[in-house]
């Protein structure tokens, strides 16, 4: 044994071999902690000691061969200044670079996910072997940051410039055919065939039948491209590159093309210190702050939904309560999940028009060749359409997606409790309706929740869960299971008008229709706030929603919060629906619809309703700069997610974060509306509520942000 280590271990093999494999103790993947990076240092210094290794092979004993860095430890040195993010990256570095300069040759047998610095590791490699289920990538442009154990420096010399800045920018793990295309590896073998294969590549190397010396050189010498090519190769892609992520909010892109452009032709050693320099400066921008957040949260939320699973019963069939689109996308996400479901309607209309909405997704899954006619069959079979409850004695769980109505609601929730056996979970898809009211009509209110999915099914990965007053911890964790076995992130609420989600997006309408109310052009709202980030204005959010839905959630939401949420005026969006002006689903709303070549609705801002706006606009209009556009839509926002924790409706910052990320689309790189209240800074948001409290209710700070302010606490504290 050369070294054994609880993180890192390397023995001799047959014939001069040494094999240095990744292997945590205790842990599920191997990642580069700071322990492993110690560990890693004391290998290259072992390996650079002994006379007798003639080549080596770099393995893993876990699925994964290595997961990246360790991204909780990141968040501790991104807190340091710029100059100390560098120094610690040069000194990474520079082990890595030493394992590269051993004189024999190396190669990495690639078992399961090489991601980040796992990838990296394999660069630092003459060649590289892939298992046919593995896959390579470097994802760090996702946590706002780019590769920078070196990543930057050798790919462009492995693989290229253009495809270099395509894999870095997008940050797409490639799978082994495309890596294999790309260059990025050498061989794709079998699973069971990956170490022999990285052992006889080795052996090659060592016998001279191959020049892994020269393989190595290229990674240590400026990139064989003249300055032309080089002109046309960063500028083809600045331009791909940059209409798909805008640099102002997502700037890691482009600080890794900066960094590529200025170091491609400098020798390793240099341009190493260029890529240093430049990830610290991605890492001080508060994306990579609220992204890395980001990542963190989402662990936080599934380790949670996880935890709420432990008394969930089994769950062997669902159904459906009503077909149409929503049931039709709730039958499709759980038979593509391999879960029977029935679907059961009172019109075989519906029936069918469920049934078409589940194969016109399938279908789309096999035009894009990720599913075979075969298992679009397959899949279908699954869903069993039905006009009576005769086959519902034996499922486990039923969704109740009706219209939203609560007669109508207790009327199909009471006849379906009573034919389901005791033990089955009833869950409703209401959007606003409270489930303890819900609950009032059943004999076992237990077995009751709330199971909000958001729309389309197929797209939106949240799943509100709502807990009534009465309901069980056994149904809650049913429920929950239910949702991660349909490939849903579910998030657990207290019961509430409009739970989380809806609870918090009708005051931000609310502040819509009160700035349309003064004089604001709906148009130049919905360009500022997509400039802010939303992937759609308030305007073309409501359009897609539809108004009618809009206009009985507010009166939903209204009764519920009379204080902030029922205005003393008729807005914008309640006059349109009153002239029938439904959004999309009529072709009108505030835009005009009509379809465009591929048959999409295509928006124009329509004159009818700048007529129809003038019957709700104050005699004295105003103009409004962008900035007081953005404040007063994020203030309604963010202090109604506070109010939600305040009042216990979500538990933690991370899950109210992470169900308007998913759930309604809040601007991932502003990592959700309280990393945006920390971002923006206590004192300067409760100055900007104090300067906006006059507008009402849904303004004023909430009281956990005045003491906050006051104790300089913040809802995610700097590690």
């Amino acid at each position: 044994m050369i070294y054994q280590g609880s993180r890192i271990t390397v023995s001799l093999l047959d014939d001069g071999i040494a094999n240095m494999q990744f292997n945590a103790e205790g842990e599920s993947v191997n990642k580069f902690d700071a322990e492993t990076n110690k560990q890693f240092g004391e290998v290259v210094t072992a390996l650079e000691q002994a006379d007798n290794v003639k080549g080596l092979i770099v393995t893993s004993s876990k699925g994964v061969f290595i997961a990246g860095a360790d991204i909780t430890e990141f968040v501790g040195h991104f807190n340091k200044e710029a100059e100390e993010i560098e120094k610690w990256i040069v000194e990474i570095n520079g082990v890595f670079n030493r394992f590269e300069d051993l004189p024999f040759p190396k190669v990495a047998a690639i078992n399961g996910a090489a991601l980040g610095g796992g990838c990296e590791m394999t660069l630092v490699c003459e060649y590289r072997v892939m298992g046919e289920k593995a896959q390579i990538g470097l994802p760090e442009t996702q946590l706002g940051i780019f590769p920078g154990f070196g990543g930057s420096v050798r790919t462009p010399r492995v693989i290229g410039i253009d495809n270099a800045l395509e894999l870095i920018a997008t940050g797409k793990a490639q799978k082994p055919a495309q890596a294999l295309k790309l260059g990025l590896v050498d061989a794709v073998v079998a699973q069971d065939d990956l170490e022999a294969a990285a052992i006889d590549l080795v052996k090659k190397a060592i016998a001279g039948d191959l020049d892994w010396q020269a393989k190595r050189e290229e990674k240590l010498q400026p990139v064989k491209l003249n300055q032309l090519e080089q002109a046309m190769a960063f500028n083809s892609a600045k331009g791909a590159i940059f209409a798909k992520a805008n640099p102002k909010q997502y700037p890691a892109p482009a600080i890794a093309i900066e960094a590529i452009e200025k170091h491609v032709n400098l020798g390793r050693d240099e341009a190493i210190k260029v890529e240093a320099a430049h990830f610290a400066k991605a890492a001080k921008t508060p994306q990579a702050e609220s992204l890395v957040g980001l990542f963190l949260n989402d662990q936080t939320v599934k380790k949670l939904a996880k935890k709420h699973t432990k008394n969930a019963h089994e769950i062997n069939e669902a159904a459906v309560l009503g077909a149409g689109i929503m049931g039709g996308g709730i039958a499709y996400q759980a038979a593509s999940k391999g879960l029977p479901i029935i679907m059961k309607d009172i019109k075989s209309e519906q029936l069918d028009l469920g049934m078409g909405e589940a194969s016109k997704l399938l279908g789309k899954q096999v035009e894009r060749k990720k599913m075979t006619p075969a298992q679009m069959g397959e899949t279908l079979s699954r869903i069993r359409p039905t006009l009576n409850y005769g086959d519902f004695g034996e499922t486990d769980i039923v969704i109740e997606a009706v219209v939203e109505n609560p007669k109508v609601k207790h009327a199909v929730l009471k006849e379906v409790e009573g034919l389901v056996k005791e033990n089955a979970i009833l869950a409703s898809n209401t959007s606003t309706i409270s489930i303890t009211h819900l609950a009032t009509v059943l004999e076992r209110p237990e077995n009751f929740v709330g199971m909000h999915f958001f729309n389309p099914v197929h797209r939106m990965p949240l799943v509100e869960v709502i807990r009534g007053e009465k309901s069980s911890e056994e149904a809650i964790a049913t429920t929950v299971a239910l949702a991660q076995r349909m490939g849903k992130v579910p998030v657990v609420v207290n019961d509430c008008p409009g739970f989380l989600v809806n609870r918090v997006l009708f005051p931000y309408f609310g502040a819509f229709d009160l700035l349309l109310k003064e004089g604001a052009d709906f148009v130049h709202v919905d360009k500022v706030m997509e400039k802010f980030g939303w992937p759609m204005g308030p305007a073309y959010l409501i359009d897609v929603v539809g108004l009618d839905t809009g206009v009985h959630g507010a009166e939903v939401m209204a009764e519920g919060f009379p204080d902030r949420m029922k205005p003393d005026y008729k807005g914008a969006i309640k006059h349109l629906f009153e002239n029938n002006r439904l959004g999309q689903k009529n072709g009108v709303g505030f835009y005009k619809y009509e379809k465009d070549k591929r048959g999409k609705p295509k928006k124009t801002a329509d004159d009818a309703t700048y007529a129809l706006l003038k019957d709700t606009t104050d005699a004295d209009t105003q103009q409004f700069e962008d900035q007081t556009i953005i404040d007063r839509m994020m203030l309604a926002f963010c202090n109604e997610t506070v109010r939600c924790l305040e009042d216990n409706i979500v538990a933690t910052p991370a899950e109210a974060d992470m169900a308007m990320i998913m759930g309604v689309g809040f601007p991932p790189f502003r990592g959700g509306p309280c990393r945006y209240i920390d971002q923006v800074g206590l004192d300067n948001y409760l100055a900007l509520c104090e300067k906006y409290a006059h507008l009402g209710k849904a303004y004023e700070a909430p009281q956990k942000i005045r003491d906050m302010a006051a104790a300089g606490e913040t809802f995610y504290p700097k590690a």
